[in-house]
């Protein structure tokens, strides 16, 4: 059994959203929010309780009304008041005890959990998967290098859902933590099943991570198991998730590192504070964003940023991968300029098996 000292209830858990009868105990943060939530649930024909001495409303909950009002409350409430109303579910009649409040949540979070139901039931039922992408030598694209996972879930009926439905859904409900985790895993598993020879390309989200010695085990104790070795496992820091303190991103690098594990510096271009990443991090790979490498051999203004980038990377011993290669120009123009790796449709579009090879493009 483990030790729940040692277990991560953040990622290893997954929050309940119970469908049951009980009573909704709502706090809103100012007194004329609270007449707004009064006055719907009298017009609504709600069952409700006032506590004007604790400015707290109590709904009563028959069985499926929590996901009924939680999807409604947001249309009485502004945006700021949804956010700021305080929510705790009790089950039954009872009333909330010490052990409760630290469940207290905002009503913004508790309504979008429940909106977001689909994403736990996904989790719950490990109805994720991964597709692959080949990132291959620029002077001979036949040679793949590596292969960067890619995350996808599956509905009940098998239809894929894209990535950023699933990470749009899981920062608005809370879930980041459990689906970077299990986006981690899954990518490890898939690796493994397809017996990949290559080296394993696996984002991952900054603010999703505590402590990485803590919170990293689980993916370093998958890795190790898989028998993927560690030196062929480059994780990948994406610009849009990169933690604002820069400390706690240098710890959770020099973590992977320790591990035995590469970085790469990913989106490298779309972000303000990417140069200063590249001294801070030291990252072994860099990515060029793909708005940077779309049609840089017609763009003077593309090209000369990416020329100054690809210098200093060179001068540095960092290695490049150029993302979003679509036509033949684009491939042509990072060739002669030197990146070391390319990726994109021109080459191999993303496939639920990693690519045992791909087609050799001439200039």
């Amino acid at each position: 059994m483990m030790n729940p000292l040692n277990a991560c209830g953040r990622c290893q858990t997954l929050p309940e959203t119970p469908d049951v009868p009980g009573r909704l105990f709502l706090w809103p943060p100012l007194g004329h929010s609270l007449g707004k939530l009064v006055a719907h649930l009298r017009d609504s024909g709600g069952s409700y309780q006032l506590r004007t001495d604790a400015q707290c409303v109590v709904v009563g909950m028959e069985e499926g009304g929590l996901r009924k009002l939680s999807a409604s409350l947001p249309n009485v409430l502004t945006e700021e008041e949804v956010r700021g109303t305080r929510a705790l579910f009790i089950q039954g009649d009872g009333e909330p005890g010490m052990a409760d409040f630290p469940r207290v949540e905002s009503l913004q979070r508790l309504a979008t959990l429940h909106q977001s139901g689909w994403l736990v039931d996904m989790l719950e039922e490990s109805r994720l998967t991964t597709f692959f992408q080949p990132i291959v030598h620029a002077q001979d694209t036949s040679r793949v290098f590596a292969h960067e996972a890619l995350l996808r879930g599956r509905d009940r009926g098998g239809a894929l859902v894209p990535p950023n439905r699933l990470f749009d859904t899981a920062r608005e409900a809370g879930l980041l933590f459990q689906l970077d985790l299990a986006a981690r895993t899954t990518a490890i598993r898939e690796a493994e099943r397809h017996q990949l020879k290559t080296h394993l390309f696996i984002n991952f989200t900054p603010t999703a991570i505590y402590d990485p010695a803590y919170c990293l085990r689980s993916t370093v104790a998958a890795i190790r198991d898989s028998g993927i070795p560690e030196s062929h496992v480059v994780f990948e820091i994406i610009e849009s998730d990169r933690a604002a303190n820069a400390a706690h991103l240098r710890a959770i690098v020099d973590f992977y590192r320790s591990a035995g594990f590469k970085v790469a510096l990913d989106d490298l271009g779309a972000g303000y504070s990417s140069l200063n990443l590249i001294h801070q991090l030291r990252p072994e790979f860099m990515k060029l964003d793909m708005e940077l490498v779309r049609g840089v051999h017609a763009d003077p203004y593309k090209a000369s940023i990416v020329e100054k980038l690809l210098e200093i990377a060179r001068q540095l011993g960092i290695q490049t991968v150029a993302e979003g290669i679509e036509t033949a120009e684009e491939l042509s123009w990072v060739r002669r300029h030197g990146v070391d790796f390319v990726q994109g449709y021109l080459i191999a579009k993303p496939a639920d098996a990693p690519s045992r090879g791909t087609p050799r493009i001439t200039d």
